[in-house]
């Protein structure tokens, strides 16, 4: 079984490199399509993301009809460099802000469902240093010449640099040593998944704004057992890109994700009766800093909320003529 997913909804990039023939899918079937990158910080890179895309997918062939990035409170001008750049800037802490303001990239995601105009939403990482044209059609090419993927996930080598420290295929540190093994151990289809934590997401409105959605690091995980478990694993198809340069974080940064993963991932065993707990997870995460001479806990500040599913906000029901 999990053999035939892999063969049936594993895809290379390149199958989906007939720009013109996605166009034409996407205006017989009347679709908007919209690129998000969620940001804070990302002044280095989210230029040449954005202008990548624009030139290539909304200039020469209008596969994409929007640009948004979503940003956190970046201090270093992102948002600036963002605009000039093409790309349409939203606040996150000013959308919905009835609701409050969780840092976090959940949160951003969350909020872009309203923001959006988009039948089809790409979300992209913002600190990708090689950025291609091939993010956007190779993640919505499934989506659009088969009706009945809702998610397709990237995969791809993720070079790993550190001082003194290079290794091809590293990186994905996380994902390999926290989250397969415990989808290995309670969902077993989902380990199957080459990259289950790629930041690199397309999906369908319609099944996106039923999800609920954690607002920090947990948003992948939740968001790919959510949808397993609710629709299966036919619905979700990954797609290689080859290849995926980006800003590789500290041990300690990995740390904060990894406890916010955890909690993300232990609320879906206990809502799944799964697994069962006397009391609630601890919410406090302390990292170590190390030095010559010092050892120190730190309390670190970490997003361990959620956000309901968006449809059932009234003010997004009302702006997509729902029901209120």
């Amino acid at each position: 079984m999990a053999g035939s997913w892999l063969e049936k909804n594993t895809f290379h990039h390149s199958r989906f490199m007939d720009v013109p023939k996605l166009v034409r899918a996407k205006e017989s079937q009347g679709l908007v399509i919209s690129v998000c990158f969620p940001a804070l910080n990302e002044a280095a890179t989210i230029g040449k993301a954005v202008g990548a895309i624009k030139r290539e997918l909304m200039d020469r062939h209008r596969l994409v009809d929007e640009i948004v990035v979503i940003d956190s409170g970046s201090t270093d001008g992102t948002c600036e460099v963002a605009e000039q750049a093409g790309a349409e800037v939203h606040h996150a802490r000013e959308c919905l802000s009835h609701l409050g303001d969780r840092p976090g990239k959940g949160e951003n995601l969350w909020k872009s469902l309203y923001l959006l105009k988009g039948d089809l939403i790409v979300w992209l990482d913002a600190d990708i240093k090689n950025i291609h044209p091939k993010f956007v059609y190779g993640l919505v090419g499934p989506l659009l010449l088969d009706p009945e993927i809702q998610l397709t996930k990237a995969y791809y080598e993720r070079p790993l640099e550190l001082p003194q420290e290079s290794e091809e295929y590293g990186g994905g540190r996380v994902t390999e040593i926290l989250v397969r093994p415990l989808f290995s151990a309670f969902f077993p289809e989902l380990a199957r998944f080459y990259q289950p934590c790629s930041g690199e997401v397309a999906g369908r409105r319609r099944l996106l704004e039923t999800l609920p959605f954690a607002a920090g690091y947990g948003i992948e995980t939740g968001m790919l057992i959510d949808v397993h478990t609710r629709h299966g694993q036919d619905v979700i198809a990954q797609v290689n890109l080859d290849k995926r340069v980006h800003r590789n974080q500290s041990t300690t940064a990995l740390g904060k994700m990894g406890f916010e993963i955890i909690h993300t991932f232990f609320s879906r065993l206990t809502e799944l009766d799964k697994a069962s707990f006397d009391s609630d997870l601890g919410k406090d995460y302390y990292k170590l800093a190390c030095g010559p001479s010092l050892y120190e806990l730190e309390e670190t500040q970490v997003q361990i909320n959620e956000r309901p599913p968006m449809t059932s906000i009234p003010e997004y029901r009302e702006m997509r003529g729902m029901p209120v």
